[in-house]
């Protein structure tokens, strides 16, 4: 091997000074680093950020991962892993998860999430489990899990809501409203019964001063 006396050339079978390495040893990596207008060849044991390593007969590469916004991948079109604040999602990288998945944060990717069916209908207006004696109440409706979540840490969309609702029926029948009327009948009868007490004394009183 052809080292020569440049740093560069560390791992090459063969070497210049100016393009670096040409030719890598068995194992390492051929690698095409440019910085600004000048390019030059390294010998590396594992490719860096964005790249995968393809092994050929001929020589071994680090060719570019073809995945937007990939940190390291295991072929040009499958990642393995993305770069900060992207989620993995079957070998591609999202700024958010896909519908029906959820975002593992630990470790950046997106897994199933609980999936839920359709709302229910709106139920009877009721409260204190009447349905009738109040002018307000409130009506709930419900959905079902269809699918639990892949981890135990990932919540489910809540599967019941309420809402104010204003009641069908504010009176019940045989309830409050006859009582009612019957205490606004006896009140009536005791004010009648008062204003003859009174009425007779007044008389009785104007007798005796004659």
């Amino acid at each position: 091997a052809n080292y020569g006396p440049n740093p560069i050339c560390k791992g090459c079978l063969s070497c210049s000074k100016d393009n670096g390495c040409i030719r890598c040893q068995h194992k390492l990596f051929f690698f095409l680093r440019r910085e600004g207008m000048r390019q030059y060849g390294e010998c590396l044991h594992s490719c860096p950020s964005g790249y995968y390593g393809l092994r050929t007969p001929d020589m071994n590469r680090c060719s570019r991962c073809g995945i937007e916004n990939c940190d390291s991948c295991f072929s040009r079109d499958f990642c393995t892993k993305c770069k900060t604040g992207f989620y993995l999602h079957r070998g591609r990288c999202f700024r958010g998860c896909p519908a029906g998945f959820a975002a593992l944060e630990e470790l950046m990717e997106c897994v199933e999430g609980c999936e839920v069916g359709q709302w229910s209908e709106w139920g009877t207006c009721s409260r204190n489990n009447k349905t009738c004696g109040f002018k307000w109440g409130l009506e709930t409706r419900t959905r079902q899990i269809v699918k639990k979540p892949a981890k135990d840490t990932i919540p489910c969309p809540t599967i019941a809501e309420s809402r104010r609702c204003k009641m069908a029926m504010r009176h019940c029948p045989g309830g409050r409203r006859p009582a009612k009327t019957k205490d606004k009948k006896k009140k009536k009868k005791n004010l009648m019964e008062r204003a003859q007490k009174q009425h007779s004394i007044f008389l009785a009183t104007d007798k005796t001063s004659q």
